[in-house]
């Protein structure tokens, strides 16, 4: 007998494989059939090729058409209940066939959506569930296919919840009281009026129960009963970003018609947090009354290696390291964050600007989403509100990215109509916009007014000019004229928070024009990350900034890589085959911090420094590369150059002080003032020589701190070092490092023999590879070629037992990194 209730994950026991038509049985013709276990990118797997229709939007690789397939046992007691499955998103134009019967189709890859099978059922029997799905040239970054994020079943009784239909909310805080109003939304699906009992159960973080009540409820056949009742718990424990503690409401429908054991009819269980928010131009942001700056991140929804599949343990682990390097919001670019990423914000602590589109209904790119923008707004953006409201994370709804005619009469009518309908499905949450103030001027008449482009934009389309800060130079001067105002009012008057993409001047013309209205960086550049910090401490009204990007993400492939001359490489906007990533993240695919992660927790005031950061000596003499504001130097917190001894170097030290000396083997090397060419920077040019490398800081004439660089010797060892040693589950995923190392553990940047991968136990290799933005190599592989002397490989656990993951490479001793599975 099937159990009565039941929500479970449905992510085993599916098939791919890409459909062969309706003629295939004729030609004998039958694709590949694999096995696979969600979360699934169909597309990671693919070959990339120069030619690919996305180009470098898609890092280059290729679109496609998949089907996913699996066989559902229906016991026979199921023919009284409700059954759904929910897709929490599926890229992309899904289509869910139950035998070949289609039951719905999403266009949007990102939408959460669920699907009734109830009526489609044959109690006794097996059945087909499939999914179809395909993507083409519909998206400016990877999008990857198929359905990669989780897939649940619920079972339950004829009178049960709405799918996403109970909601929790916290309207009143304080120190002695907290006010949790529970919604819920009870469906009759029998012919008979019925009378059942809603009963809720509020538990504290430790897992005590705090209230319970229960209520009649009297239900109409096909019209949702809403009941809503606010109750109330004594001396609150508030989620808050350093104690994320989460409450959880249990919600059961009991029905005493029913035969089975205690009358459930269904059940949910709903965990939320205890907090407040709020935003106003004199206090800012504040969270539980507390005023705070947001240090965001711009995130997309990739994992890397693993491509678009968005397993728990991945994205846990991206918001841990995320909050350790300094940030403690994400905007979820752009599109609506999975489930399991704002799971994992609300246990972290990472606050989250959930966004709802990149486009409305002009597109970006040919076949992308504003083709179904009129018809399926409205469900989108519910999807996505009712996807957030039970999560303490989430706390601003962003309706747009960069929306091309927001200047127009029907942007604008639209704008109004999305903040108005977001506020409507959860009035608890402010509403912003990303929005590029370029989109909304005639820039031609404004260049010409101004006599030229350079004279006016301060070179806004030379991203070639020094550091690149023309580009970003060119943007914040368009921002701020009168034109730019004038066109961006009425887009900011619906809105409870402006959101500004690179348009940082705009904060203090706001300060002296519009000082009622509340503004944040909704995507800066990450080069100028000192200045933009420093204009968001200055201004009360503005609440934070968010970076492109705090984590480096697949395709826009190059726009922060590193483009040299010599390499026939082309700018100023992304660059060609074989380029794979962004290159623009703070931290790397891998999870490795990147030099400029440093940087910005500096910036921040997390940290005073002095880092030390060497730029590739092989490089020096090379024609500079052609940089934008998306592009850090191309540095490496390395003193190991063999093969350059006595060759020019040099030499960046990021610090919070007056003055920085660099010392080889205690010799001074001579002071450099920080902040002559780059805010918190000091640079100097030497020659490399292996030794200790040691950057000493001072303010006031005081030495305030010291780092040191050791020079590696040659390679010893291939090390493999697990994250964590202990597993949980069948589907844990456990990440190992691995390092080419001389025999003091010191990383050998320069040292690139391939390293190959070999999995034992209840484990399978999910992800093999490295952070390197160029690259031609596969993340199915399992051998690859270190990145800056490392790579990393990933495996997925099946089963308790010992899983040993060895890595091996030539002339060098095996490694073994192990996990227990529990």
């Amino acid at each position: 007998m099937a159990d009565p209730v039941s929500r479970v994950p449905l992510n085993d026991g599916w098939r791919v494989t890409t459909p062969a038509g309706p003629f295939a049985r004729f030609t004998g013709e039958q694709p590949e059939v694999r096995d696979v276990r969600l979360p699934h990118d169909a597309m990671r797997d693919a070959d990339r090729t120069p030619d690919a229709p996305s180009g470098g939007s898609s890092g280059y690789y290729p679109g496609g058409v998949w089907r996913y397939l699996r066989s559902l046992d229906v016991p026979g007691d199921w023919a009284d209940r409700f059954i759904n499955v929910t897709f929490d998103g599926a890229y992309a134009g899904a289509r869910v066939y139950l035998d070949d019967v289609q039951l719905a189709h999403r266009p949007s890859g990102y939408a959460r959506f669920h699907v009734d099978l109830t009526p489609h059922l044959r109690p006794g029997h097996t059945q087909e569930l499939r999914v179809d799905v395909r993507t083409h040239l519909d998206s400016r970054w990877y999008s990857g296919a198929g359905l990669f994020r989780q897939v649940h079943l619920t079972v339950a009784g004829g009178v049960h919840l709405a799918p996403d239909g109970v909601t929790v909310t916290t309207p009143e805080v304080d120190d002695d009281l907290a006010a949790v109003e529970v919604v819920a939304r009870v469906v009759n699906d029998t012919r008979s009026v019925r009378e059942v009992r809603l009963h809720t159960e509020l538990r504290g973080p430790d897992g005590a129960v705090l209230v319970e009540v229960t209520e009649p409820v009297t239900v109409a056949p096909g019209t949702p009963a809403v009941v809503r009742r606010r109750q109330w718990i004594r001396d609150p424990h508030r989620w808050s970003l350093d104690d994320p503690a989460l409450h959880t409401a249990i919600v059961r429908v009991l029905d005493d018609e029913l035969e089975e054991q205690a009358a459930v009819s269904d059940e949910l269980a709903v965990r939320f947090g205890v907090r407040t928010v709020s935003v106003d131009p004199y206090r800012g942001f504040r969270l539980n009354g507390e005023a705070l700056k947001l240090r965001g991140t711009c995130l997309h929804h990739d994992n890397g290696l693993l491509g678009a599949a968005s397993h728990p343990a991945a994205e846990r682990r991206r918001v841990r390291l995320l909050k350790e390097a300094g940030f403690n919001a994400i905007r979820s670019a752009h599109n609506p964050a999975s489930q399991v990423l704002l799971d994992a914000c609300d246990e972290v602590g990472m606050l989250v600007m959930n966004e709802a589109f990149d486009m409305w209904a002009v597109e970006k790119t040919p076949f992308d989403a504003s083709r179904d923008f009129a018809t399926w707004w409205e469900r989108d953006l519910a999807s996505m509100v009712e996807g957030s409201v039970n999560h303490p994370s989430v706390v601003m709804y962003s309706i747009g990215n960069e929306i091309l005619e927001l200047g127009r009469r029907d942007g604008r009518l639209l704008g109004r109509a999305l903040a108005e309908r977001t506020r409507a499905l959860d009035p608890t949450r402010p509403v912003t916009n990303g929005i590029q103030m370029l989109f909304l001027v005639d820039v031609a008449d404004l260049i010409a007014k101004a006599g030229g482009l350079n004279e006016f934009m301060g070179g806004l389309t030379d991203r070639t000019g020094e550091d690149g800060q023309n580009f970003a130079a060119g943007q914040n001067a368009a921002a701020t004229t009168p034109d730019a105002d004038a066109a961006v009012h009425e887009a900011a008057a619906v809105l409870d928070v402006m959101g500004y993409n690179y348009a940082e001047d705009r904060y203090a013309y706001d300060a002296e024009h519009h000082p009622q209205r509340v503004s944040v960086g909704s995507e800066t550049f990450p080069t100028r990350i000192a200045h933009n910090w420093e204009q968001v401490m200055a201004h009360d009204q503005v609440i934070g900034d968010f970076t492109w990007t705090g984590w480096d993400y697949l395709g826009e492939a190059g726009i922060g890589g590193h483009a040299y001359a010599e390499d026939g490489a082309v700018a100023p906007y992304g660059l060609g085959y074989p380029n794979l990533l962004a290159g623009c993240g703070d931290i790397d695919i891998t999870g490795y911090r990147k030099t400029v992660s440093h940087y910005r927790e500096i910036a921040f005031g997390l940290a005073d420094g002095p880092f030390l950061a060497v730029q590739r000596p092989e490089r020096y003499h090379h024609t500079r590369p052609q940089p934008n504001a998306w592009q850090w130097s191309d540095t490496v917190a390395s003193w190991s150059w063999p093969g350059f001894e006595d060759a020019p170097v040099r030499v960046e030290v990021y610090a919070r002080a007056d003055e920085v000396e660099l010392l080889l083997d205690g010799e001074s090397l001579g002071r450099a003032a920080v902040g002559e060419k780059r805010a918190l920077v000091a640079s100097f040019d030497t020659v490399w020589r292996p030794g200790e490398l040691t950057a000493v800081a001072h303010t006031d004439g005081q030495e305030v701190g010291r780092t040191t660089l050791r020079s590696a010797g040659p390679v010893a060892e291939v090390r493999a070092d697990a994250e964590r040693a202990e597993l949980h589950g069948t589907d844990d995923l456990g990440y190992v490092a691995v390092a080419l190392t001389d025999a003091q553990g010191e990383v050998v940047v320069t040292d690139r023999r391939p390293v190959s991968v070999a999995v034992e136990g209840p484990a399978e290799l999910a992800g093999f590879g490295t952070g390197a933005w160029r690259t031609e190599e596969r993340f199915d592989a399992t051998t690859c070629t270190p990145h800056d002397g490392r790579a990393q490989a990933i495996v997925r656990t099946t089963g308790p037992g010992t899983v040993r993951v060895r890595i091996t490479a030539e002339g060098l001793p095996d490694a073994v990194a192990e996990f227990t599975v529990r």
